[in-house]
């Protein structure tokens, strides 16, 4: 096996120090809201708009709310809901963010790695989705349902069960309005405001410290020739990240790439959430220039694949950080007419930094 470089690592908490979640990793698809199928279904994407029913003051945080959904329903809450239960681990970690996860009574298996998670009743069904009976056995005040479970909304109204409907999120923007949205429909909204505040910090952060680098090619693969490509809210975060995602010209949302056009993408570097980043050893993967030289960029696979705002900032940090130290570690060289030479992008972190961040990183969550 060749010799392999770690540009960055960060965050690696790997599913079986959260819980056991059964979540993905380079080389298989997600299980989460970004969760890529063959043929990818489109969902309208309608603005959430409040409806001005406590005083008339649009500011206020009161209620009784109304908010109309992504499918087009007023969703009407006569009172601050005290049981929560979200469908969708994105929903889960903005209500850790905003600090409401006293009241959520439901999460799902792939929210399991937020603090106490384990302490909330698992909605999740034996196969896909969400078991219709475990939601409903909650007794929920208020049902969150990001874009990944809009098959099921339909199932869960019927049942009586109050139900808000995020749309798909696809930018940093997206990502902040659900925030936002949560903020008002849970009465949190002074922290909804912060949490954003705190995301949109860390994107400006991101964007300067990467603005006079050189920008990587990169690429997720998510298995089966998968990839994260443009018009998702991943693609965002490698852009802010400083690397060019070379899968965005390739079409929107998660296409399946053939081969042949990976091996003519050839990214420098690999998005990976496996630590041993097995997938630089299968094909076309191996024979890319990040294959070649053992480039890849470890990322905690909960916060990539989920848009949320802790996500935004834990990937777009570990991102910056990577090509800080991508381009750190190329310059210096010099050619024999003294003339600046790059160096190959295969850049390594000391055992020591290795030891001193797996030491603290179980400690680190949302």
């Amino acid at each position: 096996m060749r010799d392999r470089h770690v540009i960055a690592v960060a965050l690696l908490v790997t599913t079986a120090l959260v819980g056991g979640v059964a979540g993905p990793v380079a080389g298989a698809q997600p299980t989460t809201e970004t969760t890529p199928e063959p043929t990818p279904t489109a969902h309208a994407v309608d603005e959430p708009g409040v409806q001005q029913t406590d005083d008339g003051d649009a500011d206020t945080c009161g209620f009784p709310v109304e908010l109309t959904d992504a499918t087009g329903t007023a969703v009407t809450l006569d009172e601050r809901p005290e049981r929560i239960t979200t469908i969708n681990p994105s929903a889960a970690q903005t209500l850790w963010e905003i600090g409401a996860q006293d009241r959520v009574v439901g999460v799902t298996q792939y929210a399991a790695y937020l603090d106490g998670a384990d302490e909330k009743t698992d909605v999740s069904a034996e196969g896909v989705g969400v078991s219709v009976e475990r939601v409903v056995n909650t007794d929920p005040d208020l049902v969150l349902a990001p874009n990944a479970s809009a098959d099921q909304v339909a199932d869960l109204r019927e049942q009586g069960l109050t139900v808000y409907h995020f749309p798909a999120a696809t930018s940093v923007d997206d990502i902040a309005e659900k925030t936002e949205t949560t903020g008002r429909l849970v009465g949190n909204c002074e922290a909804a405001a912060e949490t954003n505040a705190e995301m949109n910090e860390a994107v400006a952060d991101a964007e300067s410290r990467t603005a006079d680098l050189d920008r990587p090619n990169a690429l997720y693969p998510l298995g089966d020739g998968f990839v994260a490509a443009n018009n998702t809210f991943i693609n965002e975060i490698m852009e802010i990240g400083g690397v060019n995602n070379v899968a965005a010209a390739e079409g929107d949302g998660y296409p399946q790439l053939s081969n042949e056009v990976i091996l003519q993408t050839d990214p420098e570097l690999i998005l990976v959430t496996d630590p041993e980043a097995p997938i630089l050893d299968e094909e076309p993967y191996a024979s890319t220039t990040a294959g070649v030289e053992g480039n890849y960029v470890v990322m905690e696979v909960n916060y990539l694949n989920q848009p949320a705002p802790r996500s935004v900032i834990e990937s777009t940090e570990t991102l910056a950080t990577a090509v800080e130290e991508l381009q750190t570690e190329g310059e210096g060289a010099t050619d024999g007419d003294g003339d600046s030479q790059s160096q190959a992008p295969g850049f390594g972190v000391v055992a020591a930094l290795i030891a001193a961040l797996a030491a603290t990183l179980i400690a680190r969550r949302s």
